[in-house]
């Protein structure tokens, strides 16, 4: 029987695995996790013909190194980068074939911060609680890739999408946000309420899966002390005691008890995974649909 698996050859300094992530378990406080940038992840399946739920590989900044066991078609998506296979240059964001034994070779970003890489078939790790992501702040789901660790493929669900190559979003000069304002607004005042709203921001390299940091002006309470905890949503933008606005990302706590100034749209968070430190950051309020 044909063993289809990957060897992870050079694993990169934050590779994991991702699918749509686990949505459902927060009264359990359980994080949602999946993938950060999930239209780029459900593209680079659709390119293999895997599912969109398939899970994939989700590299941070340097990229990997795998080596299939079989023959396999992969996609290369997310932030661009250089991709090789048997030391060969291939195409990005297109059906590749890799032979069995070639090293496939995903390099460093050159724009952006998480490219993906889909295989046929999906990678067939044990998932935990109907899902394959890798959860950083739970721990649930498999560790982040070793140099040497060998992962499971499915099978092939079916055959490559017959394309040269797709158009995708490159990672944002300017990261726009669109928030509403709320739950807890009124625990700050009318001063940093309109500094949210038309200050400048940065992106902070202090962020990560949990959530996307910022550097700027701080915002100002209205009110002394701490919230007990209550529930948090992903894209709530938290206000820690140093005021600097803090978006929460798929791996966030399902709890908190510092205030949320804002939520941000569904639809905005994929490009805060792209965004490069020191990208500026602008949050734009919208009313509530």
């Amino acid at each position: 029987m044909t063993d289809r698996a990957l060897v992870v050859v050079r694993a990169g300094a934050l590779t994991t695995v991702q699918d749509r992530g686990r949505p459902g378990y927060a009264h359990l406080g359980v994080p949602r996790s999946g993938a950060l940038d999930a239209p780029a992840a459900a593209l680079v399946n659709r390119l293999v013909g895997n599912p969109p739920d398939a899970a994939v590989l989700e590299t941070t900044l340097n990229g990997c190194a795998v080596r299939p066991r079989s023959t396999v078609t992969v996609a290369v998506g997310g932030a661009p980068c250089p991709v090789a296979v048997g030391g060969r240059p291939a195409a990005w964001g297109a059906p590749v074939l890799v032979r069995a034994g070639e090293l496939l070779e995903v390099g460093a970003a050159t724009a952006g911060v998480r490219s993906y890489l889909a295989v046929g078939g999906g990678v067939a790790v044990e998932p935990v609680l109907g899902s394959r992501a890798t959860d950083l702040l739970s721990g649930l789901g498999p560790a982040p890739l070793a140099d040497g660790m060998v992962l499971p493929l499915g099978a092939p669900y079916g055959p490559p999408a017959r394309v040269d190559g797709t158009p995708q979003p490159r990672p944002p000069a300017e990261l726009v946000l669109r928030v509403i304002p709320g739950p807890r607004a009124d625990w700050f005042t009318a001063r940093a309420l309109r500094d949210l709203a038309t200050r400048a921001y940065r992106v902070s390299a202090a962020s990560n899966r949990i959530g996307l940091r910022t550097e700027g002006p701080a915002l100002e309470r209205a009110r002394p002390g701490e919230l007990p905890s209550e529930g948090m949503v992903l894209g709530a933008v938290q206000v820690p005691p140093d005021g600097r606005p803090v978006v929460f990302l798929a791996d966030h706590p399902t709890t908190g008890g510092y205030p949320v100034i804002a939520v941000v749209r569904a639809a905005d968070l994929p490009a805060a995974a792209q965004a490069l430190p020191g990208t500026p950051v602008r949050f734009v309020p919208v009313r509530r649909r």
